[in-house]
């Protein structure tokens, strides 16, 4: 009789993991499916995006030559609203701005991010909202390739098109690119792709360049990088 019981019992256990293996399967069909759709959506929204004009300026910080640039960038492209990560301090931004007697409405500082992924991290959300679908990404040689394939990607998950513009540093940049670094930041890139379509990460430091207190800054004092020419 216990013969008998322990091969019914191995039985319906071989036919309990044959279900669970097809519903396993019926699964990864879905997503699978699922994902071909996404891909192909992307692909045209991306295909499209590429025809039309720039319709936002993401400045990565690192150099106040990027924000230098665009400033000077900006007065061909009045109405293109740009977004600087973490740039230099705020009131340097601004100085920089006025110098080059740009309108400072279409300016807007986002101070949350510390690193190359969390500019994406935190800009991603903030270009959404804008509804861009093609962004001229400003960042320097020091920052490539890497920063370029995490926009592609990153950008690129949301039907984004991103058109990359060089600016040369000078001196030696102080940050240093590797193979380890760039590798790191490309797997976790990939994963955000997928996870920033449900999430979406709120920055509390996005200012408007226009509402920067400069007086405010100038009593309590600041120090712009040498290379900007704002004697500070």
């Amino acid at each position: 009789m216990r013969h008998k019981f322990t091969k019914t019992s191995s039985i319906l256990g071989r036919g309990k993991f044959r279900k669970t293996w097809q519903l396993l399967q019926k699964l990864a069909f879905v997503l699978c499916l699922i994902f071909v759709i996404w891909m192909i959506c992307i692909t045209t929204s991306l295909v499209f995006a590429s025809s039309k004009p720039v319709n936002a300026f993401f400045v990565l910080g690192g150099s106040i030559r990027r924000e230098i640039y665009v400033a000077h960038k900006v007065t061909q492209y009045p109405q293109t609203p740009i977004l600087i990560s973490h740039g230099s301090p705020d009131p340097c931004v601004w100085m920089i701005f006025q110098r080059e007697a740009v309108k400072l409405q279409n300016v807007w500082l986002e101070n949350c991010a510390n690193s190359t992924f969390e500019n994406f991290y935190y800009g991603i959300p903030i270009l959404r909202r804008w509804g861009v679908h093609k962004v001229m990404l400003i960042t320097s040689p020091s920052h490539l390739p890497r920063a370029k394939w995490m926009a592609q990607i990153l950008l690129g998950a949301h039907g984004i098109w991103v058109e990359p513009d060089i600016v040369e540093e000078l001196g030696i940049p102080g940050n240093r690119e590797s193979w380890l670094k760039t590798g790191l930041d490309l797997t976790r890139s990939l994963f955000w792709a997928m996870l920033s379509q449900i999430i979406q990460p709120q920055c509390s430091q996005v200012t408007k360049l226009a509402e920067v207190d400069i007086q405010a800054w100038q009593n309590q004092g600041f120090k712009c990088e040498r290379q900007g020419g704002l004697g500070r």
